[in-house]
């Protein structure tokens, strides 16, 4: 799945870039968008920034009241964001300005269906780790972007949240286990173990109805009827990644 954010202050410009990204998703079933909208530079931010939303694509456009896109750009930059950024606007005045920011694209308005989908087409071609394959997290009052297969698993701790890491480190998150499962809902990788525990599926070892062991060596104990929907994700996601290989 690709999580596409499209921010515009006019709403009828939302209208018509959600129509064209559904047609072009329409056009490539194999390629899965979820499109969200943001009126503002500023409701954008704040979506990455504070609820570690990560597009695999943003549009901005350059000319809005609260801030401009260039310099959203440069601030989700400064936050570590590697997202893609394409840029809609009515002048080509700020071109050289949207490539400081390293944009994939500067469209002038109005944006077609037979401007737009060739640079989907080659955005979608040249970056195949375009999945999501990292997280934007605050660590220690920072945003850090963190490799999402580094993840081993995720424990609750109080109020706090323990997220486990492959290299044997780990680091709180001071955020609510529900939202962690939200932020991870979009990776097929993650499956929820119990109200406690989230964790990667590549990094289980084995399944039994007793345990998962990780590993790191972590062992994991699932609640009593969960096995059974843990076996089923465990193995849909095996199989299909075997496909995909």
């Amino acid at each position: 799945m690709y999580l596409i954010a499209l921010c515009d202050d006019e709403t009828t410009e939302l209208d018509k870039l959600e129509q064209i990204f559904t047609s072009y998703g329409d056009n490539h079933p194999e390629i899965e968008l979820k499109i969200k909208r943001f009126a503002s530079a500023d409701e954008l931010i704040y979506a990455i920034r504070e609820k570690q939303y990560t597009p695999d694509l943003i549009t901005l456009d350059i000319y809005m009241p609260d801030k401009t896109g260039i310099d959203a750009a440069k601030e989700l930059r400064d936050m570590g964001s590697s997202s893609p950024i394409l840029f809609l606007t009515t002048s080509k005045e700020h071109a050289l300005d949207a490539f400081g920011v390293e944009a994939v694209q500067y469209l002038v308005k109005p944006v077609s269906r037979e401007m737009l989908f060739p640079v989907l087409d080659r955005i979608f071609a040249d970056t195949p780790e375009l999945r999501k394959k990292y997280i934007l997290l605050r660590i220690d009052g920072k945003i850090r972007r963190v490799a999402v297969d580094s993840i081993v698993y995720c424990e609750a701790q109080g109020k706090m949240q323990c997220l486990h890491f492959s290299d044997g480190t780990h680091c709180l998150l001071r955020i609510t286990m529900s939202a962690i499962f939200d932020m991870f809902s979009p990776f097929r990788e993650f499956a929820r173990v119990g109200v406690s525990y989230l964790v990667n599926l590549k990094h289980v070892e084995s399944l039994s109805r007793q345990e998962l062991q990780m590993d790191d060596g972590k062992n994991i104990y699932p609640p009593r009827g969960s096995y059974q929907s843990l076996r089923e994700q465990y193995f849909s996601y095996y199989c299909e990644e075997d496909v995909d290989d």
